[in-house]
């Protein structure tokens, strides 16, 4: 086994280029507020319902987290190679399409839906087989890096954004990002891969002292014995949370930066971006030392601290809107690269990417959710700031169910009543009879 070549950088660094393609998901506030200025403008280009600017995007988080179960499952069976080109064509596809039309119903097909699906199937292809490649004390860190790509996206994506809005206009700025996408995406797919049956990485001998390690041997959950333990449940509200909340935020910063920075916009959109990318690679990295529950107390009462700020924070006051959008941004990206550290970490490698498929559904759910029931508060009452107060004491309340989570029993540790009831029965038969009387009931 020692001949065999470790992938692991070339897996890595070709997962992170991927995400940094698919990361366009976090820019939808530049392209929003494109939007939402024809829509305010009454220029017939975009006539959309004010109430409908965040559908596109929330159905897109949704479709996102559908295409997860099954991309997860396909990158397990097949080859991350593949599932990763699939996800290279819908995301292409679905922007070309957008750039066709200005309805509102083709946004939702093609951005929402065809890129939604591209997302996901990306995105599944990237992280399962970089961190197949290295022992479970570096789990953390290799997740952060590769989906930190995600969240840096935005750095260059929210410039260009505005320069080839300013220069060509919206359609024709889709077009040149889905072509672009569909060939980048589709040529590193071709790094993707596996290491092969029975490979076990340098150091895998050596586990880091933080990691939440299960009472018992550790085992490969499938997805049904995965979904029976509590601790899955316990994740997935815990995500859904924290990745909603968040995506409030993300979903409508070039808004909120407009009135101090006007077409400065983007910059928030990028130090955002950063602090996305950031919280990904240091939470990876702390809970490896730390654990994942313990920096997800922290992340989590943090995140609810500073959205409760945003209460506070004037429109005008620029330096505190992008402190705030930075730190959201920061303990955000911590989600990306806890959740799937601590699947496999509570679950096994084995079923990781279906697994992590189904525990990723909070994240769709979450964002499909809360942007859309903000968009309506704000429709209702002109601001944020109910949505504000509302996440941030579902925040504190997700910090205390982490207090709560541990990694579960494998599999046969968990037996029912009846089936612990069966046990004693084939043992008391097993026994012989004068053993059985003396030593149980004399």
């Amino acid at each position: 086994m020692n001949q065999i070549k470790n992938r692991g950088w070339s897996v890595t660094m070709a997962g992170l280029g991927i995400n940094l393609a698919l990361g366009i998901l976090y820019t939808w506030s530049i392209f929003k507020q494109a939007i939402k200025d024809s829509v305010m403008a009454r220029d017939g280009v975009f006539n959309w319902d004010i109430a409908s600017l965040n559908d596109p995007f929330a159905v897109c988080c949704l479709m996102f987290t559908v295409a997860m179960v099954f991309a997860g499952r396909l990158q397990d069976k097949l080859s991350p190679r593949l599932t990763a080109a699939i996800g290279g064509i819908l995301t292409g596809v679905g922007l070309i399409v957008i750039s066709q039309s200005n309805s509102l119903f083709a946004w939702i097909l093609g951005f929402g839906i065809l890129t939604g699906l591209g997302l996901g199937f990306g995105y599944a292809s990237a992280t399962p087989p970089a961190i197949k490649w290295f022992p479970a004390s570096k789990t953390g860190m290799i997740a952060g890096l590769v989906v930190a790509g995600f969240g840096l996206a935005s750095v260059y994506i929210a410039p260009l954004s505005n320069y080839l809005i300013a220069g060509f206009g919206l359609s024709r700025a889709m077009l040149i990002f889905g072509v672009s996408f569909l060939t980048v995406v589709c040529l590193l797919s071709m790094f993707l891969v596996n290491p092969p049956q029975g490979y076990v990485p340098a150091g895998a001998a050596t586990v880091g002292k933080g990691i939440d390690k299960p009472a018992k041997p550790a085992v490969d959950f499938s997805p049904t014995d995965m979904l029976k333990t509590g601790s899955f449940y316990k994740l997935w509200v815990m995500y859904f949370i924290g990745a909603g909340a968040a995506l409030i935020i993300i979903g409508g910063v070039a808004g909120m930066a407009k009135e101090s920075m006007g077409e400065l916009a983007w910059v928030v959109v990028a130090l955002m971006a950063i602090g996305n990318a950031g919280g990904r690679i240091a939470a990876g990295v702390i809970s490896d030392k730390i654990g994942r529950t313990k920096t997800l107390l922290i992340m989590m009462s943090l995140q609810s601290a500073v959205i409760l700020s945003l209460l506070f924070i004037g429109e005008s006051e620029a330096v505190l809107l992008v402190s705030a959008a930075t730190l959201v941004g920061f303990n955000y990206g911590t989600n990306l690269s806890l959740f799937p550290s601590v699947t496999k970490d509570y679950f096994g490698l084995k079923n990781f990417g279906m697994n992590y498929g189904l525990l990723f559904s909070a994240w769709g759910i979450g964002g499909f959710i809360f942007p859309r029931v903000s968009q309506m508060i704000v429709a209702q009452t002109g601001t944020q700031k109910t949505a504000y107060l509302l996440c941030s004491i579902l925040l504190a309340a997700s910090a205390l169910v982490s207090l709560m989570t541990k990694a579960p029993e494998p599999v046969e540790g968990r037996l029912g009543l009846w089936a612990q009831l069966k046990a004693k029965i084939d043992f008391a038969r097993a026994q012989p009879i004068d053993v059985y009387l003396g030593s149980r009931y004399i």
